[in-house]
């Protein structure tokens, strides 16, 4: 699991390759992917809009945006946690995502919680030792 805390909010990632649903012969790998926001802050905070940076195996970038995660802009009370899982396809065996959520505190105040890197690996992927 990757994790990272910005400003009291913690994200954590687990990904996982779902081989049933890839299709390496065709160039197509899909991972899963599940996403805990937990706030240790002092108030209520919502999550606004998403930005996820994603690099393939080959070194190509895709740049997501878009308002809130999985259709919900959720709020999120002190102490309490919200959840979520979705999907990444690449054209290659593995690659690389990271980001960061907009957030904005019930004071108002609007910041970044930022998303750790994290690896999306797939058993098709071939490794070089050197």
């Amino acid at each position: 699991m990757y994790e990272r805390t910005t400003r009291n909010i913690r994200v954590a990632v687990k990904a996982a390759y779902l081989d049933d649903l890839s299709d390496p012969d065709d160039s197509q790998y899909l991972w899963s992917y599940t996403v805990t926001i937990e706030n240790n802050g002092q108030e209520p905070v919502q999550l606004l809009s998403r930005y996820w940076h994603i690099t393939d195996g080959d070194g190509r970038v895709q740049e997501l945006r878009g308002p809130g995660v999985v259709g919900s802009q959720p709020v999120i009370e002190p102490g309490n946690r919200f959840e979520y899982t979705s999907g990444c396809p690449l054209p290659t065996a593995s690659g690389f995502m990271m980001g960061r959520y907009q957030m904005k505190a019930a004071s108002g105040e609007a910041f970044e919680a930022e998303i750790p890197a994290f690896i999306l690996e797939s058993p098709y992927e071939q490794r070089m030792l050197h």
